[in-house]
């Protein structure tokens, strides 16, 4: 850490008016939010190709090097005034996981996983000092920033609908590229607004158990909690076994 932060480390924290031999950083702030609100900021989404992100986590301020930070330690971001940055602003934690060795296309989507987010405590021209707010999962050095707004939860309609037939997403993967997942849990669908899902839409989700002469066999349903043009966040409402990758979703229309 250069002379420059630490002076403004130190201003930082004489201007919380804590003593210094008491407080060396400052207390997390808590959100108070509704939990469902919560689980689904830290809800995964998919990505078809890296996104554009210049802003990321450095480090943080510790007497040892570390790689994961949780609520209350003071990390360090390799952006400052000079980009705009602002005390009090808050940015969501970000990172792209995917499988090692292939790049992330159509083909090979990436899971966008939000391990938490932060808010500015104090900055310079060039780096910024912050606190996390909440933690979805460890942040880590090289977790990118994007700005940050508490989702909406989305309204569900209760109207009788019939799902649509030989009209299928599948379902794709969740958080830490999960593959099966019980009711509440949260998985990308290869579908979005494009093929006219909505927030708030409902899906049924089948499986195929390869029988000849068989009906699909109804597993459970889900519901649309965020929407892009080529892709969903659904969480499922009823599960009758595990939901897998690979089952078949119908939207109800």
């Amino acid at each position: 850490m250069g002379r420059s932060t630490r002076v403004l480390l130190a201003c930082a924290l004489l201007a919380n008016a804590a003593p210094l031999a008491a407080q060396r950083k400052p207390a997390p702030v808590m959100l108070h939010a509704d939990p469902q609100v919560l689980a689904l900021a830290c809800a995964p989404s998919l990505v078809y190709e890296t996104p554009m992100a210049p802003m990321h986590i450095t480090g943080g301020q510790d007497v040892i090097k570390r790689q994961s930070h949780a609520p209350g330690d003071l990390i360090t971001i390799n952006a400052g005034t000079d980009n705009g940055i602002e005390i009090g602003q808050e940015f969501y934690v970000r990172r792209v996981q995917h499988d090692k060795g292939s790049s992330i296309s159509r083909n090979s989507p990436g899971v966008l996983r939000t391990t938490g987010w932060l808010r500015i405590w104090a900055v310079d021209p060039k780096m910024s000092l912050a606190t996390v707010t909440h933690a979805c999962e460890t942040i880590d050095v090289g977790d990118y920033l994007e700005p940050f707004v508490l989702p909406q939860m989305p309204v569900v309609s209760q109207e009788p609908l019939k799902p649509e037939k030989d009209n299928y997403g599948r379902v794709m993967l969740g958080i830490d590229r999960r593959r099966s997942f019980a009711t509440g849990d949260f998985f990308v669908l290869d579908r979005g607004s494009a093929q006219g899902i909505t927030p708030g839409a409902r899906f049924v989700v089948f499986r195929d158990k390869m029988q000849f002469q068989n009906f699909l066999f109804d597993l459970g349903e889900a519901v649309a909690v965020d929407v892009k043009e080529n892709s969903a966040t659904l969480q499922v409402t009823v599960a009758r076994d595990a939901l897998t990758v690979g089952d078949y979703v119908a939207m109800r229309k």
